[in-house]
């Protein structure tokens, strides 16, 4: 169930599937201005030019409208048996089912203690670390205080935070299994059953937001963030097509065997920001390793946001850095 060694290039090639769903949104979003720019042309004089770009508009967006038909026929009808390389369930169990949990954190004061306190008590869980990325604030001392191993992570930046605390994670010996969260209290323990549940199928479980039952009404994402993150997990899914299903590319909340990660950690690149989820999955599949999603629940965080969730129009820069990196396979 290992990916490929590390060092080995990012699967590279024409993704067809998700180029043609470009191209053909691209046709479509053309065509709807041209109907637009057409009616707009009845209510104005003279509407000479009105008319003659509605018409250039729906005449012209027939060719990428075809041209994504196309690809996308291809790569569903043509390419796909031959990239489902899997032939039955998997199924392969950890003999060591015990965790190392790792939080991530910045000035995180007011829950840190809560999230320490919240996961240490679990039968499975056999210590909770946390990685403090300079914070300005007690969280280090909250930590500490709760029964947390502290670590400190001088390099700034969620990319380099997230990094180091999978790298923490899976250097111990008495656990095959690192979960990663976050320390702010949007995630809660008494999910470890359901990533434990699904990890015999997998290397990597990535816990998905996008339930909405399981999703508490007040919290920092938006009905925007949310089907923000739909699409751009849907656009990775494009992209990998015949490897997952992929609705969330932005939660930290995520169980990773420690044998995936001693191989993974080398070809991800940590200086990549707050979009370091979404190109921690595309390395994964571009790589082999294998990621099944996760339901869980999702709950208002306590403190203030300070990364991707922060507002919309943060939220917008960070998923637009996201979409690029999916869709152009460059993520610096």
């Amino acid at each position: 169930m290992s990916g490929r060694s590390p060092g080995t290039s990012p699967r590279t090639g024409f993704f067809a599937l998700l180029y043609g769903l470009l191209f053909a949104g691209a046709g479509f979003a053309g065509y709807s201005l041209g109907v637009l720019l057409k009616f707009c042309s009845l209510f104005v004089r003279p509407n000479g030019l009105l008319k003659g770009a509605a018409e250039y508009l729906v005449w012209y967006s027939g060719i990428p409208l075809v041209i994504g038909i196309g690809l996308i026929s291809l790569d569903l009808l043509i390419l796909l048996p031959r990239k489902r390389t899997r032939l039955d369930v998997t199924f392969n169990a950890p003999p060591n089912t015990d965790i190392t949990v790792v939080l991530t954190a910045y000035n995180d004061e007011a829950s840190i203690g809560l999230a320490v306190q919240d996961f240490r008590p679990h039968p499975k869980v056999k210590r909770v670390v946390v990685v403090d990325n300079n914070s300005k604030d007690r969280t280090r001392e909250v930590a500490g205080a709760a029964g947390a191993i502290v670590v400190l992570e001088t390099q700034r930046g969620y990319g380099h935070c997230v990094w180091r605390a999978l790298q923490e994670g899976s250097r111990y010996q008495d656990t095959e299994l690192t979960l990663l969260c976050e320390g702010d209290m949007t995630f809660r323990a008494y999910d470890i059953e359901k990533f434990l549940s699904y990890i015999p199928h997998a290397d990597l479980v990535n816990g998905t937001r996008i339930v909405e039952q399981l999703r508490a009404h007040h919290t920092q994402l938006t009905t925007f963030m949310y089907y923000g993150n739909f699409f751009a997990g849907k656009l990775l899914e494009a992209k990998h097509i015949g490897r997952g299903t992929f609705t969330d590319v932005g939660t930290t909340y995520k169980l990773c065997r420690n044998q995936a990660l001693d191989r993974l950690l080398a070809l991800v690149n940590p200086d990549i920001n707050l979009e370091f989820n979404a190109h921690f999955l595309d390395t994964a599949l571009a790589n082999g390793f294998s990621i099944v999603e996760c339901p869980i629940t999702f709950h208002d965080r306590v403190g203030v946001s300070k990364g991707g969730n922060a507002s919309n129009a943060r939220a917008l820069k960070v998923g637009l850095r996201m979409i690029s990196g999916i869709v152009l396979n460059r993520w610096k």
